[in-house]
C-alpha cells in the first residue's frame, strides 16, 4: 500500500503491527467489527497482533485466521514490540496501540495510529503518534480511503 502525503513523507507500507488489550479489544474482548475490517485490510497489508495478552484471550480469539499473533513475556514488552517492527523493517510498518507498552513501536513506525477506547490511552504514546482515533474501526477504516491520511497529515 503506497501512500504519498505532500510535506510529510511517502510511505509504502506493507504490514499492520498492533497491539490487542485497549487497541483492538477492551477487557480481552474484541470490539465488534474488528474482524471484518481486518479480512479486508490482510488482502493490503500483513496483520500482526504483538501483544501480553493480559486475559489470555489473543490466540483463541485469532486461531482462525492468518495473522501473525506474538504474545509478549511480561518483562520488557516496550523494547520487544520495537524489535519486533525492527524485524519487519520499520520504514514498511504502520502501528496502532494505546498503552505505555507502545510508545516505542509508535515512534519508529512509518505511520502510527493511536486509539481511544475504555482502557485509556497512555500520554507518551499520544505523544507519538501521527494520527489519533476514538476507536479501533474508525482507524482501520482508515484505509479504506487512504485520502484521508492525505487530509489529516499534509503541511
Amino acid at each position: 500500500m503506497e501512500i504519498d502525503v505532500p510535506n510529510f513523507k511517502k510511505m509504502e507500507l506493507k504490514h499492520l503491527v498492533m497491539d490487542y488489550n485497549g487497541t483492538l479489544a477492551c477487557d480481552g474482548v474484541l470490539v465488534s467489527g474488528v474482524k471484518e475490517v481486518l479480512k479486508n485490510l490482510s488482502k493490503h497489508l500483513q496483520i500482526h497482533i504483538v501483544t501480553a495478552d493480559t486475559y489470555g484471550e489473543v490466540e483463541a480469539t485469532f486461531a482462525q485466521e492468518q495473522y501473525q499473533v506474538k504474545v509478549l513475556p511480561q518483562e520488557n514488552q516496550a523494547q520487544e514490540k520495537l524489535n519486533y517492527i525492527r524485524g519487519l523493517h520499520t520504514q514498511n510498518c504502520v502501528c496502532i496501540g494505546n498503552g505505555r507498552n507502545d510508545r516505542l513501536m509508535l515512534q519508529e513506525a512509518e505511520l502510527s495510529l493511536a486509539v481511544l477506547l475504555e482502557e485509556g490511552l497512555s500520554v507518551e504514546t499520544l505523544e507519538h503518534a501521527d494520527i489519533l482515533f476514538n476507536g479501533i474501526i474508525p482507524a482501520l477504516k482508515l484505509f479504506e480511503n487512504p485520502l484521508r491520511i492525505k487530509a489529516t497529515l499534509r503541511s
